[in-house]
């Protein structure tokens, strides 16, 4: 007879959480899962957070930190969190610590089993690499260019970016685009985080053909109907060859279905560039090509996708850059 699942209750806060973790656990048994009194002794670690007692709601987020680091090394596959602070800032939580691999309010605690069934999702935190000399002048830079290194400000991006990542410590590798400007930003946030870089040639920027180096205004002057080619349809190439947005999603798709499956139940920084990390997000929002138009990415920001054993991706986190101010 095969064990049965094992969750740990975490509860934080006022006798209010104490009756409500004697409801999750009265709904966990009943769905055939069985209590321990560790997280690291449980393959699900519920934490039944605060969001009213400013100390509790600190020691909530570094309750969900801690079980989150079980994951790399221990029994636990999963975080989910619960209580007041998912029912207050549910979406805001999930933005802002990726790390929970669930994060339920009251209404969804008939559910409570769920997140945890599929097991830990692979997350990928996407890094657009630091500003490049090209960046500020919004000039096209994919990978049939100059292969820009970063500037100094790039540099001071990713020592910033890197701090942030250090101070979380949930990352547990990290792949880049084979592209110098990558490559750099990749090494700067690694050693900080102790871990080695490997490189992936499916996360290298779009080929631009003849419009690498240029700006959007040029681009129109010399090959206007080019231009608009490309922008009413993904199927168009730039001009010279390039490679058109359908093919670099063709090429996305498959880099991001071998990651995920390298990279199971793990969280993994993929830094890369501005148009795969747009075309994850597309994806995963079952969004149209002409998205990628309408998104904004600024240089050395932060995204996160989860992905599920079922199929389904979760989009954690977009363009987040206050680690930068």
């Amino acid at each position: 007879m095969p064990d049965r699942r094992t969750v740990a209750l975490v509860t934080l806060g006022c006798a209010r959480n104490e009756v409500d973790s004697e409801e999750l656990a009265g709904r966990l048994e009943a769905d055939g899962w069985q209590l321990v009194e560790d997280a690291e002794d449980a393959d699900v670690a519920v934490v039944n957070t605060c969001g009213f007692v400013e100390a509790a709601k600190k020691d909530s987020v570094d309750a969900l930190l801690e079980a989150n680091d079980l994951k790399g090394h221990g029994r636990t596959q999963a975080v989910v969190a619960v209580g007041c602070m998912a029912e207050r800032y549910g979406k805001e939580l999930a933005e802002a610590l990726p790390e929970a691999d669930g994060v339920l309010g009251f209404d969804d605690y008939t559910d409570i089993s769920a997140p945890a069934d599929m097991g830990p999702p692979a997350t990928f935190v996407l890094l657009r690499h630091g500003e490049t000399p090209l960046t500020p002048q919004k000039r096209f830079s994919g990978s049939g260019g100059s292969d820009p290194s970063l500037s100094d400000a790039g540099r001071e991006q990713a020592e910033r970016t890197a701090a942030a990542l250090a101070r979380r410590g949930t990352v547990q590798a990290v792949v880049a685009s084979p592209l110098a400007r990558t490559r750099e930003t990749a090494g700067i946030v690694a050693a900080r985080l102790g871990l080695e870089v490997s490189v992936e040639e499916g996360l290298r920027e779009t080929d631009f053909g003849a419009w690498e180096g240029l700006t959007f205004a040029e681009v129109r002057e010399r090959h206007p109907d080019d231009l608009n080619a490309w922008l009413s349809s993904p199927d168009a190439e730039p001009t010279g060859g390039g490679e058109s947005f359908a093919d670099t999603a063709t090429r996305v798709a498959a880099t991001r279905d071998k990651l995920t499956a390298a990279y199971a139940g793990r969280t993994v920084l993929l830094v890369t560039h501005v148009t795969p990390i747009k075309t994850l997000i597309r994806l995963a929002l079952g969004a149209p090509p002409e998205a990628l138009f309408r998104m904004e990415l600024s240089a050395a920001s932060l995204s996160a996708v989860a992905y599920y054993a079922d199929g389904n991706a979760s989009v954690r986190l977009f363009n987040e850059t206050s680690h930068l101010r």
